[in-house]
């Protein structure tokens, strides 16, 4: 599904290796034998340890001396634009560039069944849970996060099984590519949580945000799955425009799975979760 796969480099050096993403894209493309060197204007935990534990070269600050002709596949952080020294370096050089969701679409996303994790709030925490729910599984995922979960070393992982979860952001793919990140993303199935006006700097309005949400819901194939966060009501509006099965989820017992019976400890919710066996008859 997406677009076609891309052959996996030798090498790859990232600029904004640093960023939580990025450093977890790093370690997945070690972790499948790619040599990978990287820079940052400064880098710092847990970024740092995890990459030092993968045996990254990792450069600061940004320099155009750290490139050469031979430093493959050059991935560039959304927070890259034209000025930075390296992407100056690399353009001049003639090395191929791309962004890290391009990277993900036409390495990691081929061959998987892909999960996304898309929404206003919740998504490191949502994806997270996704990860451990499928690790302890046994379905041995890959997957890679924003944040770093606190039941696995780091916030990516190259896994032997057919599932893929990514958290799937709406915010820009890279400077030549104004595009949200999501779109390259190609889920089978699709998490949905709220959808609200965020990211002022790209998006002008509401309107826009939304936009973006349901070209991503457009993604998601026939057999596909849309898990809907059904208490919020832009993101159900959103939903009408899937071609797909969906799975409605909140507090109400109406919806298909529902919380309840909850009770908040300190920073822990517990909950019954009503509604699975239905949900899966679905």
């Amino acid at each position: 599904m997406g677009r076609w796969p891309a052959p996996w480099p030798e090498r790859a050096y990232l600029i904004g290796i640093g960023g939580a993403a990025m450093s977890g894209l790093a370690t997945l493309l070690a972790a499948r034998g790619v040599r990978v060197a990287g820079s940052d204007g400064a880098v710092y935990p847990p970024a740092s340890s995890t990459l030092a534990e993968a045996g990254i070269d990792v450069r600061t600050p940004y320099a155009a001396a750290n490139l050469d002709r031979d430093a493959g596949l050059v991935i560039v952080g959304n927070a890259i634009s034209r000025g930075n020294e390296e992407l100056e370096r690399a353009l001049d050089l003639g090395l191929p560039l791309a962004s890290m969701a391009e990277v993900i679409e036409r390495l990691l996303v081929p061959g998987h069944r892909v999960t996304t994790v898309a929404g206003t709030h919740g998504k490191t925490t949502t994806s997270c849970l996704l990860a451990h729910l499928h690790h302890a599984a046994g379905r041995d995922p890959s997957f890679l996060v924003g944040g770093r979960p606190g039941n696995f070393e780091s916030g990516s992982r190259c896994g032997a099984g057919e599932d893929l979860i990514l958290e799937a952001d709406e915010y820009d793919t890279a400077f030549f590519d104004k595009g949200p990140k999501f779109l390259h993303y190609w889920p089978t199935i699709a998490v949905l949580g709220p959808v609200e006006f965020d990211h002022a700097d790209i998006y002008a309005d509401q309107a826009a945000v939304e936009r973006a949400f349901a070209l991503h819901l457009r993604l998601i194939p026939p057999s596909g799955v849309l898990v809907l966060h059904a208490d919020d009501p832009v993101a159900s509006r959103l939903a009408r425009g899937a071609r797909c099965r969906i799975v409605t989820t909140g507090l109400d017992r109406a919806h298909d799975i529902a919380a309840i019976e909850r009770v908040f400890e300190k920073q822990k919710v517990h909950a019954d979760v009503f509604g699975l066996a239905r949900a899966a008859r679905k």
